[in-house]
């Protein structure tokens, strides 16, 4: 990757902020060293990285390598035989600290990553730490625990102190010497303690002379009593550094045998702290992992540039190398051309280096061998002046990177024929080679401007033809409408423009591809305050062509506002049915759910009423069984008859009620939204969401519960009270009991196994049961057998005053063993 493009797309900048975010010095310089790479599996394993880096740091927080150094030139001199410095010690002791706090943090990961094997790597060498932390407690302090010699011996510094303090304290005491000395303090002079004796009575006080001042007025005299102890001091002095530099060469020893692991470590917490800086600079810019391809395709959704401000950078779609490998953009002046240029230029390179990108997810970013910009300064984000000629040298440069200086014409043929998949030979230090052609990005801003515009835009024609030949991804901004003219009409190019409002006269930066720009120099002119004198004599000046040209543009960009806000439309429609689809499909599955539990409960409630039937029955069987035997009364059957009878019409007697109701209520004729009402085929209240139609129908609104129900299924709840039977009240079709038997008779009773006279017994009793619930017809189940239990039930049925008709069952009825009754 060419280092001035670098530069010119401000990737120094983006490398400048990522080392910011590093922990430690080695971090940073790791950091400051990140170039962009063309192996696209390696770009992919960079990234994992960095998506890891970026998992981890949302799921643990952080953690810190602050503490790393480099300690590699201290590790060799322990090759040597040398010994490490207390400063040397401690920096490994502080390495090791480190090693320990960042291996902790990467055992937080359950499951394996791709950071798993540099935390994996990690030895805290918790021992040799350990034994350092005992040993030394500062840059200055050795610990007196550090060894039993070094403990013996500053005891014995300290008793020593202690009898010197005494016999100095006691000069001073003494009325006599206190008068020869200067002032009344002990001074230490070269290590020794000493008194500070006036010149004049320097004969009085016997000892050794270490110092004079400056005047000559004072002798530091150390006194003949404390030269001894001045002399054994200075020789446990002597002993206890002795003692110290054997302390730390045991420590150095140790280090010296785990170098290895030490040098790995820091290496290790340099690569992790590294990553971990890409992490935090994605979670910065709200970044995402692009997707990479080799086939020179460029799509970003929602891209930023990320040395923007966030809260004010408008996010952009820039797309090429599909459908297109030429894309030219044109627009005003600050309308956002440049910003463009350089966030596609930018962003890939960010890429190739292994960072996120501040874009959506599922972004394209195409791997380039090189990449090279044309971006003149006095378009770019800072703003300064550039010339033609400094632009047409870049461009020189750009054209000879591409082909090397040695496409020939039939070679350049073959390229536009087989684009990317074209091997040519070259030439090479005296050898032929094949060479695949190389994916290059390049990106020019104002291409061919500053020198006359018929020569510029042929000028810039040309190189754009050339490059567009050659199959290089190439983005350019241009003025010039001779390009927008050929972009219209050449296969694999097109036109791009970055929105402006004339409103506000201030850009969007919303790049439109497809769509060519205008300069709008008019009417922004208009809106600054050019006389509309001037502006329609500029516009007079323009010819015909020119006009043309510019009714397009405008007829274009009328058309692409309309399409945006019919989309828009369309867009907001959708949403809103799929949000009613939504909301009606929830209430049918409410409702579907009520249902099936409305139905599950009735189940639930006939099967209690069959089997209380069933009891029933098998206890008036084993009555009448009874009877039949001669054991039982009948007068005790017919009050137990009667009593089961009066039980059945109290359970049921709500129900009949209800039933009065349904049948017998007025239907309300003047509902309105909001009114209460009772649904009665549900039993349930609630309130009326809209106004009956055609057919009669309105949406009661129940608890959770919305239904359409009719009218005539409705009462007014201030209706209510006057549809509830009063007592004694004769109701429609209450039969036996007061109970309505049709909703528990069966159409159908089983004799099988009966004698003559027990069927007969049951069979009078359930046609009284059966006539008097309304049934048309029952079906009396004898079997054939011997046939003497049908022709005593047929018997019976021709005196039944009830019946109106009889027959044996034909085909698919039960045959000769069913007899068909029809009650009159």
């Amino acid at each position: 990757m060419n280092l001035k493009v670098l530069k010119t797309l401000e990737y120094d900048k983006i490398i400048n902020r990522l080392s910011e975010l590093a922990t430690c010095e080695a971090g940073r310089l790791r950091c400051q060293q990140l170039l962009p790479i063309n192996d696209i599996e390696e770009i992919k394993v960079m990234q994992q990285e960095t998506a890891c880096a970026f998992n981890r740091l949302v799921k643990f927080s952080d953690v810190s390598a602050s503490g790393t150094t480099d300690l590699r030139p201290s590790l060799a001199r322990l090759e040597l035989g040398s010994s490490l410095s207390i400063e040397e010690i401690l920096a490994v002791a502080n390495v090791l600290e480190v090693t320990k706090r960042v291996a902790k943090y990467g055992s937080q990961m359950e499951e394996e990553d791709a950071l798993s094997f540099y935390f994996n790597g990690l030895s805290p060498e918790v021992q040799i730490l350990n034994e350092i932390r005992r040993c030394i407690i500062d840059e200055e302090t050795i610990a007196d625990d550090a060894s039993t010699a070094l403990f013996d011996i500053r005891k014995g510094m300290q008793r020593t102190n202690e009898k010197i303090k005494s016999v100095m304290n006691s000069m001073l005491n003494n009325s006599t010497t206190r008068g020869y000395l200067q002032e009344p303090v002990v001074t230490v002079r070269g290590g020794r303690f000493c008194l500070p004796v006036r010149a004049d009575y320097k004969s009085r006080v016997p000892g050794m002379v270490h110092d004079q001042s400056s005047t000559g007025s004072t002798f530091f005299i150390e006194p003949m009593q404390a030269v001894d102890l001045n002399n054994e001091m200075r020789e446990l002095q002597v002993r206890e550094q002795d003692e110290i530099e054997r302390i730390l060469a045991i420590l150095s020893n140790k280090i010296a045998e785990a170098s290895e692991g030490i040098i790995r470590n820091y290496e290790l917490l340099t690569e992790i702290d590294f990553i971990l800086a890409k992490g935090r600079y994605a979670i910065e810019l709200n970044a995402s992992n692009p997707e990479f391809n080799e086939d020179g395709i460029i799509n970003l959704r929602g891209a930023r540039h990320p040395l923007l401000d966030p809260k004010k950078v408008v996010a952009t779609d820039i797309k090429l190398g599909e459908d297109y490998n030429l894309l030219l953009v044109t627009g005003p002046n600050t309308g956002g051309k440049t910003v463009s240029l350089k966030t596609c230029g930018l962003l890939t390179l960010m890429a190739q280096a292994g960072l996120h990108i501040p874009a959506k997810d599922r972004s394209q970013i195409a791997v380039f061998d090189d990449v090279y910009a044309d971006i003149g300064d006095e378009q770019s984000i800072e703003q300064s002046l550039s010339t033609f000629s400094s632009h047409m040298v870049n461009i020189v440069h750009i054209l000879e990177a591409i082909n090397g200086g040695s496409y020939s014409k039939e070679t350049e043929k073959l390229i536009a024929e087989n684009k990317k998949d074209f091997v040519y030979s070259k030439v090479i230090h005296g050898t032929k080679e094949e060479q695949k052609v190389p994916q290059f990005l390049i990106l020019i801003d104002e291409l061919c401007a500053g020198t006359d515009p018929k020569e510029g835009a042929a000028l810039a024609q040309s190189i754009l033809d050339r490059l567009h030949v050659l199959d290089v991804r190439t983005m350019a901004t241009t003025h010039y409408s001779e390009l927008k003219v050929y972009a219209l009409s050449t296969e694999g190019v097109e036109n791009a423009s970055c929105e402006f409002s004339l409103e506000t006269l201030s850009p969007t930066y919303h790049l439109i591809i497809g769509v060519p720009g205008k300069s709008n120099a008019f009417a922004i002119s208009s809106k600054l305050g050019i006389p509309a004198d001037l502006i329609e004599d500029a516009q007079g000046r323009l010819s015909d062509d020119d006009k043309s040209f510019e009714d397009l543009m405008v007829d274009l960009e009328q058309k692409r506002h309309q399409v945006e806000e019919d989309a828009a439309e369309a867009a907001a429609a959708l949403k809103e049915a799929e949000t009613k689809l939504a909301n009606a499909t929830a209430k049918e599955e409410k409702i579907k759910a009520q249902r099936e539990e409305l139905i599950r409960q009735a189940h639930e409630d006939a099967a209690a009423i069959l089997q209380e039937a069933k009891d029933i029955a098998d206890e008036a069987i084993r009555d009448f069984n009874k009877f039949g035997k001669g054991g039982g009364n009948i007068s005790a059957m017919e009050a137990k008859r009667a009593a089961l009878g009066k039980g059945v019409n109290k359970s049921k007697s709500k129900a009949k009620e209800k039933q009065e109701v349904q049948e017998n209520h007025n239907v309300p004729t003047n509902l309105h939204v909001g009114d209460k009402v009772k649904v009665l085929s549900m039993n349930l209240t609630g309130n009326v969401c809209t106004a009956p139609n055609s057919k009669g129908d309105v949406t009661v609104q129940m608890g959770i519960m919305k239904s359409t129900v009719n009218i005539k299924d409705l009462v007014l709840i201030e209706e209510e009270d006057k549809f509830v039977p009063k007592k004694g009240t004769r109701v429609k079709n209450m039969t036996y009991g007061g109970f309505n038997k049709a909703a528990s008779i069966s159409p159908e009773i089983n004799l099988l196994g009966c004698t003559v006279d027990e069927g007969i017994a049951k069979l009078e009793k359930y046609l009284d049961d059966a006539y008097i619930s309304h049934l048309t017809s029952v079906r009396v189940v004898h079997g054939k057998g011997t046939g003497a239990l049908r022709a005593g039930v047929q018997q019976y049925l021709r005196k039944c005053k009830n019946v109106a008709e009889f027959h044996l069952g034909e085909f698919g009825e039960g045959d000769a063993g069913v007899t068909i009754v029809t009650f009159k």
